[in-house]
């Protein structure tokens, strides 16, 4: 089991930058184990945005994304990081961190089973 906080969210003006936290209690050697980031607006579905290996290097991007935001990790403080950059109102939304034990990268929602609390992101025109 693993359990999810995030951190970081906030208002910012558009074009700004923010970084987003989510301390995971996982364990080292949990190779399987790939991490997540979604956001949700209201009366939307959840939308993916990326995700990374736990004990690997590789990342999984969102084309709606790609080249804004980035996911990164320390594995020594058990942190996954999202910085987000040349933020638009669009991006406003709720963005929660998730786990999933699996081999394969997956973009749904459905498919991960651990979730953490979500942290409001605003980002003002």
């Amino acid at each position: 089991q693993v359990q999810l906080v995030e951190s970081g969210g906030g208002l910012v003006q558009a074009g700004g930058s923010l970084r987003l936290s989510c301390v995971a209690s996982a364990r080292a050697y949990d190779t399987t184990l790939r991490l997540a980031w979604f956001r949700q607006t209201p009366g939307k579905e959840r939308e993916f945005i990326g995700a990374v290996h736990w004990t690997g290097d590789n990342t999984y991007y969102s084309n709606s994304v790609r080249g804004r935001f980035t996911i990164s990790k320390d594995n020594a403080k058990s942190t996954m990081y999202l910085q987000m950059s040349s933020l638009r109102p669009e991006d406003t939304a709720v963005y929660s961190c998730a786990a999933r034990y699996a081999y394969t990268w997956s973009t749904r929602s459905d498919d991960y089973s651990y979730w953490g609390q979500g942290t409001q992101v605003t980002v003002s025109s």
